[in-house]
């Protein structure tokens, strides 16, 4: 617990995957991808367990050894495939598990690290009456334009520095905070009253395809071995 607050970590990982095939399963730095955030949520303090929600037979053989706090909820049928929305998947783990706060991170963010996590929590208890949930996010500072040509954050003709650019705030999908009540509010781990957590640029990518999983492989051989 941390502020004498349950927390658990919901984890969704599901055996198949289209862009990179296998991907919670294949060698990453030495292990299974999906061992390396079990692993960090293990040694994160104020986490108290870790929920998997999974339709793989090997993770919901294999994964209770990784740490004393997983506990399994095998996906039902319903919620099996590669068009169910997650938040399908989030209702359900809500509805089967107690918890005063629940933290979401992916199998596919192996570089985030146990510090940086417990530093959200921190943040978002002690801001608990100004916000209702919270979700990282990665800082930009450069020059963006739409789709029609026209510039987003910046003004052509004056040609700032980039350093003297607003920010703009890029959802990396590497945690989010939230409670019942907040999820109940939008039907969404985002509540109605967020707060962004910029998180290290380095811990922030998330392996979606083969390009980003070569990177993130680069930068892991130089943190996690």
């Amino acid at each position: 617990m941390v502020f004498n607050k349950k927390v658990s970590a919901l984890v969704p990982i599901k055996s198949n995957s289209e862009r990179v095939k296998g991907k919670n399963f294949r060698n990453f730095c030495g292990k299974p991808l999906y061992h390396h955030i079990i692993h960090t949520l293990d040694k994160t303090y104020g986490v108290d367990e870790i929920v998997i929600n999974t339709d793989s037979l090997q993770i919901i053989d294999e994964a209770p050894a990784l740490s004393p706090k997983v506990r399994i909820h095998r996906r039902p049928e319903e919620l099996c495939g590669d068009f169910v929305s997650t938040n399908k998947l989030f209702a359900y783990d809500l509805e089967h598990t107690d918890a005063d706060i629940y933290l979401q991170t992916h199998a596919t963010n192996p570089l985030l690290k146990a510090e940086t996590i417990a530093l959200a929590l921190k943040s978002y208890i002690e801001n608990m009456d100004d916000y209702d949930s919270l979700f990282s996010v990665t800082e930009h500072q450069t020059r963006f334009y739409d789709k029609e040509n026209q510039p987003v954050n910046h003004n052509p003709q004056e040609l700032l520095r980039t350093q003297d650019l607003p920010p703009l705030y890029e959802e990396n999908s590497c945690l989010y905070l939230f409670t019942k009540e907040s999820f109940a509010s939008t039907n969404a781990r985002i509540g109605s009253r967020p707060h962004m957590l910029p998180t290290p640029r380095l811990e922030s990518i998330d392996i979606d395809d083969e390009v980003t999983w070569k990177i993130a492989e680069m930068l892991g051989f130089h943190s996690l071995t």
